[in-house]
């Protein structure tokens, strides 16, 4: 696909600017590198929070999280995209204090253990400490997006017990395989090929059999109530279509939308246009009406 011709001229500068944090001779598996240009990109595109929104850190069975918003009556659980390897609290500080303020509910973001350091199950380990502590204190909503959006859908996969509200998953991961569709449509998409994703798998490492890391071999007929915003232009966009046909089919509740012309990573130019702003509305709105 001839993409700076599809895309919108606001999705390509985002693409271009993204890109330009990246030197060409960036070893791809120099993960000190790698964090520290997502972190300087992450920076750049931060739009800050909104005015009057309390936020503070803390730490729920040893997991380092950051809360947004006052106690509410639901709390969403945010955990952060970055192919299990990059990213944290600071990266998506923006996206999770703007779904706080716009949802009305309070957004626990989670700062789970990254690969390689900590691969495996780590991070999945780190994410269900922080859902059952706050399961115990009320409904909670997961929200994640890439793998952070893989993690949520692998605890709702196989922890039926802890009663989730719903699960909100953005461009996510879910473990099918990388085999025609989008795996080869948008093989070489912007700001992700299926080349990468081959990358981040490896290194996360694991059994690639285990629900509690692959969420497509997940019991899918007990998932809560399940929104799904894959992107178009991106190489895991026909994930979440197998992954909702499956849970369909194994009689959960899922809703779908393909946010067309975007690419993945796209929650940092959520208001570069209307149909950027319009998209990211829905996300909102999903976590809203799960909330109710």
């Amino acid at each position: 696909m001839d993409y700076r011709s599809y895309l919108s001229p606001e999705i390509i500068a985002f693409v271009d600017e993204t890109l330009a944090f990246y030197p060409e001779d960036l070893d791809p598996r120099d993960w000190p590198r790698q964090r520290a240009v997502y972190d300087r990109m992450a920076a750049h595109f931060h739009r800050g929070r909104p005015e009057g929104l309390a936020v503070a850190d803390r730490d729920i069975r040893g997991v380092p999280v950051r809360l947004y918003g006052e106690v509410s009556p639901v709390t969403v659980i945010y955990a952060h995209g970055g192919g299990f390897v990059l990213g944290g609290l600071e990266s998506h500080d923006d996206v999770c204090a703007e779904l706080a303020q716009r949802s009305g509910c309070r957004v626990v973001s989670v700062d789970y253990r990254l690969a390689p350091e900590h691969p495996g199950l780590a991070a999945h380990e780190d994410l269900v400490g922080v859902v059952e502590a706050c399961c115990a204190a009320g409904p909670v909503i997961l929200c994640g997006d890439s793998a952070g959006a893989s993690l949520c859908a692998a605890v709702s996969g196989t922890r039926a017990d802890l009663g989730l509200r719903g699960q909100v998953l953005i461009y996510p991961g879910l473990g099918f395989p990388h085999e025609a569709g989008s795996f080869v449509q948008h093989a070489e998409a912007p700001l992700l090929s299926t080349r990468d994703l081959g990358t981040y798998r490896e290194v996360l490492g694991g059994d690639p059999e285990d629900p509690r890391l692959v969420p497509a071999k997940g019991a899918l007929s007990t998932l809560p109530p399940t929104w799904l915003f894959p992107a178009e232009c991106d190489p895991l966009h026909d994930d979440a279509l197998r992954y909702a046909k499956a849970a369909r089919e194994a009689g959960s509740e899922v809703h779908l939308q393909s946010h067309a012309g975007l690419v993945h990573g796209w929650l940092r130019a959520r208001d570069v246009n209307d149909h950027a702003r319009a998209s990211f509305s829905q996300i909102v709105d999903a976590l809203v009406q799960l909330s109710r």
